[in-house]
């Protein structure tokens, strides 16, 4: 097995000191442009690399940035992790990205490997069952910069960059009302989640702002998965006096609602209209394109990384703290727009 080259190395085959190599693999000032070229072609000759966690021990800063999601297989993370690197990239950090599976012990195990990995902060959406803050707290504790994006906690000097839920619940509603739906469900997710708590609540404050009453029978928790909404929406149909429309919080629900709704030889928008929630790629692309709320993701992205730069290069003594939500965007398309 080979061995790694080291500083010590390169030294040996130019007949310099260790601490010259050092200096010159690290750009200092008081080493000759000649002499850095020379050592650093000879550090790629001998295939040497640099231990970063050494330097980021030594230095205290790693320019690596942990980003926590519940999952990356969903366009909104992809597409907020994309506005993340778009931002921190050109400022010299690298990104390093984990999956929490909605599991409170692998969110544990994450930030762990994170702060034993000397991050220089760490932006994250908590998994929908995160109860405890022990893993949140060792952050706090270790000073190391917070940064919450679409799901938060409420904890006082943590920044958050979220989108205004209720509003996007709001709005869905009161489009289906707009076009004559007076029987409206919805299809939520895990209510004991903030953001899925928030849309339910816009979706109920539009019925009563409209002389709607909520109708129980009406209000389905779901998990954001097709079958998952084939199954409440059979479940809807089947109901003496079914729904004449559907607000769905996961687009991927709202597919599953729009497949069954098709197996009863329903019409939609004319029979059922449906509304979703998230702006996936495919809900622009398919034949009956669907009504959703657009959440900003890139944007979203963006701004997080935005303001972790802000309190890392914060020279005053004065805490940046910023709670910056963002305004949904209601995109009317063929699934709710009737005729």
């Amino acid at each position: 097995m080979n061995q790694k080259s080291t500083i010590y190395d390169i030294a040996k085959k130019l007949n310099i000191s260790a601490a010259t190599v050092s200096r010159a693999l690290n750009n200092n000032p008081k080493i000759s442009e000649k002499t850095r070229k020379l050592v650093n072609d000879t550090a790629n000759e001998m295939n040497y690399t640099q231990n970063r966690l050494a330097l980021a021990l030594k230095s205290g800063k790693s320019n690596n940035v942990g980003v926590l999601v519940p999952r990356i297989d969903r366009n909104f993370f992809s597409s907020v992790i994309r506005g993340i690197e778009e931002c921190l990239y050109p400022e010299g950090y690298q990104v390093i990205i984990c999956q929490t599976h909605d599991d409170e012990n692998l969110e544990m195990q994450n930030i762990e490997a994170l702060l034993n990995a000397q991050v220089d902060g760490i932006l994250m959406s908590i998994n929908g069952t995160t109860e405890k803050n022990d893993a949140i707290n060792k952050i706090l504790q270790k000073k190391v910069p917070l940064i919450f994006f679409d799901r938060k906690k409420n904890i006082d000097g943590v920044s958050s960059v979220t989108i205004n839920d209720f509003d996007g619940g709001y709005q869905a509603t009161q489009h289906l009302i707009d076009q004559g739906c007076k029987k409206i469900a919805h299809l939520a997710g895990d209510l004991s989640v903030e953001i899925y708590k928030d849309r339910c609540n816009g979706y109920k404050q539009a019925l009563l702002d409209n002389g709607i009453k909520f109708n129980e029978n009406y209000l389905i928790e779901t998990i954001s998965k097709v079958e998952q909404g084939e199954d409440s929406t059979k479940k809807l149909l089947n109901l003496k006096n079914p729904p004449d429309s559907i607000f769905s919080s996961s687009d991927f629900v709202a597919l599953g609602a729009i497949q069954e709704i098709k197996k009863h030889n329903l019409h939609i928008p004319n029979d059922i209209s449906i509304v979703g929630f998230s702006n996936e790629p495919f809900t622009k692309f398919m034949e009956l394109s669907i009504t959703t709320v657009d959440q900003s993701p890139v944007e979203m992205g963006k701004i997080a990384a935005s303001v972790f730069l802000e309190q890392v290069n914060n020279s005053s003594n004065i805490e940046i703290h910023k709670k910056i939500v963002l305004p949904p965007k209601l995109l009317v398309r063929k699934s709710s727009l009737k005729n």
